[in-house]
């Protein structure tokens, strides 16, 4: 009986294979080992949860730069937006915004394809691990049940055993014992009858019980207990499985957005790239060109002939004993205009505070935007007139008298933006009358010694300026007989006397041009013309027509593409 003590066990694995001694010791293991790999899976959902604040932490970052360094004003409105660098950077600007939208992409999937789901999957994970687990332990349960039982049957038939043996050997000794009744002997016999009686159904019952147990057991090791751990092994692995799976998400939320990101850069390199120094030089000379003709030379006042001296219009000085001086500071102040003090401006419809050239091209706006709104009120008088045709025909739709007001109305503003048409055209027509003169002036004072080529700028001095200034000016002229002989005057016929030169570009008329002054060009809109000669900044442009013919034209007036 002591070997039914030592009850032999199956050698099974951590997960139900071969390798231990007992299934039981390894139930703690696993439990340690599922445990901890949904503490890992949360662990996980955790870190990439951060992550997501950081991605988006960054990207209202970026996103909260860009908006500090847009400008404040609109495009139209900022002469700074027309410079290719700003241009540039205002790209630049864009290109990280759109990159920060793209770090929004990324925490918008790694949110919900990596945290959500795998929250999800983690809390299925630990339903089904505490399913499996509860399993087992009922199953060790009822095993151990069976255990208690086949000892409590196995303590029985041994006490029943050791009785019935004392009681044996009682009636035996009373049965050799002369003394003994009769009645005693049998008494003991019967005792001892009764006592083999009852271990024998002791035995009986503990064979059953160990039967059973036995039977339990093998359920136990064979297959309740590997059919668990197989459980827990699929489990187990199905979990490491979709974890492997979120780590790669991880880099794909990434991938996604690298094509994305790199146009992002190549913007910005592009950006880089079109920053144009001259460009934004020409754009700064058009932006601020004046048109004020150049003031002339300083003349010689000889103070030592002070009964023999000629007023002059030009000079700076001022007689040193205070006397009337006849020059005229204020004209003389207007001719040193770059070193003048600024007055206080009072701004003016006709723009006629600001310079000739900055007026000219304001004019041009507003007659522009006049145009475009004369043309859409007279659209707007079409319309009316055809559906107020289609009520006539069709009265149903519609009642043609409430129409009137509306008519009436557009009609009055096409009246009004005519006449205001016609008030900034002829505005324009003196200001581009101004900038001529000016630029004639200037001619006419600087190059004056040799006579200026045929395809010069137009010199309206003559017509414009043929005031006593100009007579002062031709009075203090050298004799153009002595100028020809200096060397310097050779030197320019000789320039003016060689071949044409071959263009440096084309350029496309954008409005009519009527080359009246001297110097000008005619040309239509719409007509291709060959650039022989840059903007030196005086708003004039050197053209050769197909047709044979060269000279200036409004820099205004032109689409210029260089070779």
């Amino acid at each position: 009986m002591r070997e039914l003590k030592r009850i032999p066990t199956p050698r099974t694995g951590v997960f139900g294979g071969r390798g231990s001694r007992n299934p039981r010791d390894q139930f703690d293991v696993i439990e340690r080992h599922t445990q901890w790999g949904l503490d890992l899976l949360d662990r996980y959902v955790k870190f990439v949860k951060e992550r997501t604040e950081v991605e988006q932490a960054y990207a209202k970052q970026l996103r909260s730069l860009v908006k500090k360094y847009l400008p404040k004003r609109p495009a139209k409105d900022d002469p700074e937006s027309k410079f290719s660098q700003q241009q540039s950077f205002l790209q630049i600007l864009q290109e990280v915004n759109d990159f920060a939208g793209q770090r929004e992409l990324v925490a918008e999937n790694l949110s919900v394809r990596v945290c959500l789901e795998l929250a999800k999957y983690s809390q299925e994970m630990k339903q089904e691990r505490k399913m499996h687990f509860q399993e087992g332990r009922r199953a060790q349960q009822q095993l151990e049940s069976g255990f208690k039982q086949l000892e409590n049957s196995k303590r029985k038939f041994e006490r029943d055993c050791r009785e019935a043996e004392k009681a044996a050997q009682t009636a035996e000794r009373l049965d050799q014992d002369i003394n003994a009744t009769k009645a005693d002997v049998e008494k003991a016999k019967q005792q001892a009858h009764l006592r083999s009686h009852m271990a024998e159904e002791s035995k009986n019952e503990y064979a059953a019980q160990l039967q059973r147990f036995n039977r339990d057991q093998a359920h136990f090791y064979f297959s309740q207990m590997p059919q668990i751990f197989d459980k827990l092994q699929d489990m187990d692995e199905r979990r490491a499985t979709h974890l492997g799976a979120g780590y790669g998400l991880l880099s794909e939320a990434e991938l996604q957005v690298v094509p994305i990101i790199a146009k992002c850069l190549e913007g910005m390199k592009v950006a880089a790239a079109a920053v144009d120094a001259k460009n934004d030089s020409q754009v700064l000379i058009e932006l601020h060109k004046s048109g004020f003709a150049r003031p002339g030379d300083v003349e010689f006042e000889d103070f030592s002939q002070p009964m023999n001296r000629a007023p002059s219009d030009s000079s700076l000085g001022t007689p040193s004993d205070g006397r009337p001086e006849l020059r005229g500071p204020a004209r003389s102040r207007a001719k040193r205009w770059p070193f003048g003090k600024k007055n206080k401006t009072v701004v003016t419809e006709d723009f006629s505070h600001l310079p000739p050239e900055q007026q000219r091209k304001r004019l041009q706006q507003q007659l522009e935007d006049r145009n475009r709104e004369l043309q859409k009120e007279v659209d707007q008088r079409e319309a009316l007139k055809k559906m107020k045709d289609v009520y006539e025909k069709t009265p149903q739709m519609g009642d043609p008298a409430s129409l009137e007001p509306q008519i009436t109305e557009t009609l009055n503003n096409i009246e009004r933006l005519k006449l205001e048409v016609q008030k900034y055209e002829a505005w324009l027509a003196e200001a581009e009358s101004r900038v001529l003169s000016n630029r004639g002036d200037s001619l006419s004072r600087h190059a004056r010694p040799p006579e200026p080529p045929a395809s010069a700028p137009p010199d309206s001095s003559s017509s414009s300026n043929s005031g006593s200034q100009d007579n002062k000016e031709s009075s203090e002229e050298p004799p153009s007989e002595e100028g020809q002989d200096t060397p310097i005057y050779t030197e320019f016929d000789e320039d003016f006397e060689e071949e044409p030169a071959s263009p440096i570009g084309h350029c496309v008329a954008i409005y009519h041009f009527e080359g009246s002054s001297e110097g000008t060009i005619s040309m239509a809109e719409g007509e291709d013309l060959s650039l022989m000669e840059e903007d030196k900044g005086d708003g004039w442009t050197r053209v050769r027509r197909k047709q044979g013919g060269e000279g200036y034209v409004p820099t205004s007036y032109l689409r210029v593409m260089l070779n």
